[in-house]
């Protein structure tokens, strides 16, 4: 059986602008804060996002699920645990989890599609693309013949 990847690890401090009037976040915000794992996971193995941008690609969200299970309160110290479940032959699918010490708050997945800049049509995941997020993926489809 194959171990799984140790998760890509980015931390943040739960600011009071982002919780509501009972003083959780907001629910909306977990969207921003899977988007800032996503994009530190990206600067740290790929580059800087406006670099891929400058070669014709851009990675766009096709799908957004999260499963609350605790909610977290104003100076919470958070980790948002990022792996890539899934590297396909255009898309990418990141597990997030939202974490405060050892307690699993959040649980979701994105998954970003693959476009040229020029078109906005769905293109091929480019191979330095998928030879810099390697090191957190479970999974590459990148020789089958599976869906995007």
């Amino acid at each position: 059986m194959r171990e799984l990847p140790a998760p890509f690890v980015h931390e943040l401090r739960v600011r009071y602008g982002e919780c509501d009037p009972q003083g959780i976040v907001f629910n909306a915000n977990y969207l921003l804060y899977f988007d800032v794992a996503f994009t530190e996971l990206w600067r740290a193995t790929v580059g800087p996002w406006q670099e891929m941008v400058e070669r014709g690609i851009d990675a766009v969200v096709a799908e957004a699920n999260l499963v609350f299970r605790s909610p977290a309160r104003f100076d919470d110290e958070l980790a948002l645990r990022a792996h890539v479940e899934r590297l396909g032959k255009s898309s990418i699918t990141t597990r997030i989890d939202v974490v405060r010490a050892q307690e699993l708050l959040v649980a979701g997945t994105l998954r970003h599609v693959c476009v040229a800049t020029d078109t906005w049509r769905k293109t091929d995941l480019p191979a330095w693309v998928r030879k810099g997020l390697a090191p957190y993926a479970q999974r590459s489809d990148a020789s089958h013949g599976t869906r995007a």
